[in-house]
């Protein structure tokens, strides 16, 4: 009994136990044993990197062919559609570009909703496919179709998802990723314009537009391949955002996208032709001019979203829309090809930057994350609307092409800029009120 009792002395009761007993983990305990969220931005690494690359090879199939409009309208006005007027010639291409702005507004809801490769793969084979009907073309109703609609419809379904799936990898210098993966529009611009001006008087259209169609082809298997979300949306959100409609700030952005991209590509539909009309000793030259505009717009696409992201985004887009006004106002007065290859280089290289920098602004004037993609598709809604009927009113102001009326078709485009301009400085100075920084 002895033994037992001296043994049961040395045993600790479970009071003293619980005391000797560390009442919590060491603080770098806690901190290795919490679980990474999956809602974590990486800002890097090769799966990252990719979506940039894929998203550039949408770009390249959107915005690129939008860019390179301006070879088919010259086209078109000289050989296959020469009984259309020139207005009705330039809807063609303002469809397509309608149509990239406004299936974003459904194919955002459904990127939201968890369809990103349903839009990814049906989107790229809209656009393949009718580039190769467009090779097949001989009438207007059937570019109209194939050019235009189809076409258009398919870099609707997938330019927004394209560009909203890189905030789920990115979140320091956002801006300046998506200035990365847009400048494969302007880099598109310079390639095929060459490519279709060089085929085309010796393989003809049919064929000129299908290299195009297989160099799409063949690029659209990189996003396919290796685009994908990280994390599924889990709410899908409104189609319009109500709150936006008693933003006066939002309002008066809205309002100046319109006349911004109302008259932005004038120049690019119709520099070509102008050159022809006022150069006729240098009309080997005249598609490199559309090129020249590319080239410029590379740089407008990097380098303003670089700066933004330290001077703010509406400041910058203030600066980029001011300055393509002033160049549109100098081209009034441009009669030789030195004048033009300058104008195309610098009108490029800012009207870039007004269209590379309309995303970063929506972000910075949405109150709350949710709203963005309400937001964006309302402004899509704007600038798709401006897109379709600006370049046709270029052309019906054009008429038939006197030195006046060629005056009056850049006046048009100069004008709209300015307006724009100044829409987006009362944003600005709206902003300011608010007490906002960009």
């Amino acid at each position: 009994m002895a033994d037992i009792v001296d043994v049961s002395r040395n045993v600790p009761d479970v009071e003293s136990l619980r005391k000797s007993l560390p009442t919590s983990q060491p603080e770098s305990d806690v901190e290795s044993a919490k679980p990474v969220s999956p809602l974590s931005i990486p800002d890097g690494g090769w799966e990252a990197w990719v979506q940039v690359l894929g998203s550039w090879v949408i770009l390249v199939a959107t915005w690129g062919l939008v860019n390179s409009f301006g070879v088919y309208q010259t086209y078109y006005e000289a050989e296959l559609l020469s009984s259309s007027s020139s207005s009705d010639i330039s809807w063609i291409g303002s469809v397509q570009g309608a149509l990239l702005f406004f299936v974003g507004v459904v194919s955002g809801p459904l990127y939201d909703a968890g369809y990103f490769r349903h839009l990814l793969i049906s989107g790229l084979f809209l656009i393949v496919f009718g580039q190769f009907m467009t090779s097949l073309c001989t009438t207007y109703w059937q570019v109209m179709l194939s050019q235009g609609i189809v076409i258009g419809i398919g870099m609707g379904l997938t330019f927004l998802p394209s560009a909203a799936i890189l905030a789920q990898y990115f979140s320091k210098y956002r801006a300046l990723v998506l200035g990365i993966s847009s400048s494969g529009s302007p880099l598109a611009g310079i390639v095929f314009p060459i490519l279709f001006s060089r085929l085309q008087p010796t393989v003809g259209f049919g064929w000129a537009t299908r290299i195009i169609a297989f160099i799409l082809l063949g690029l659209s298997v990189i996003p396919i391949a290796f685009m994908h979300t990280r994390v599924q949306p889990k709410s899908k959100r409104s189609l319009v955002d109500e709150t936006a409609f008693t933003d006066s700030t939002f309002m008066a952005f809205v309002v100046a996208s319109f006349f911004g991209f109302l008259v932005l590509y004038v120049a690019f539909f119709y520099i070509q032709l102008y050159t022809i009309d006022y150069l006729p000793s240098e009309t080997e030259f005249s598609p490199y001019l559309v090129t020249m505009l590319n080239v410029g717009s590379v740089f407008g696409r990097v380098i303003p979203n670089a700066i933004a992201d330290k001077a703010g985004s509406l400041n910058v887009l203030i600066i980029c829309t001011f300055v393509s006004a002033v160049l549109a106002f100098a081209w009034m007065g441009i009669t030789n090809l030195g004048g033009l290859i300058a104008f195309g280089l610098l009108y490029g290289a800012f009207s870039g930057g007004v269209v590379s920098l309309t995303p970063s602004v929506i972000i910075h004037l949405t109150p709350e994350p949710s709203r963005i993609g309400a937001r964006m598709g309302t402004t899509f809604v704007s600038a798709g609307l401006a897109i379709l009927v600006g370049p046709p009113i270029a052309g019906a102001i054009l008429g038939d092409a006197t030195k006046f009326e060629w005056l009056g078709t850049i006046g048009y485009s100069a004008g709209g800029l300015i307006l724009a301009t100044m829409a987006y400085s009362i944003a600005r100075f709206l902003e300011y009120r608010k007490g906002g920084s960009q």
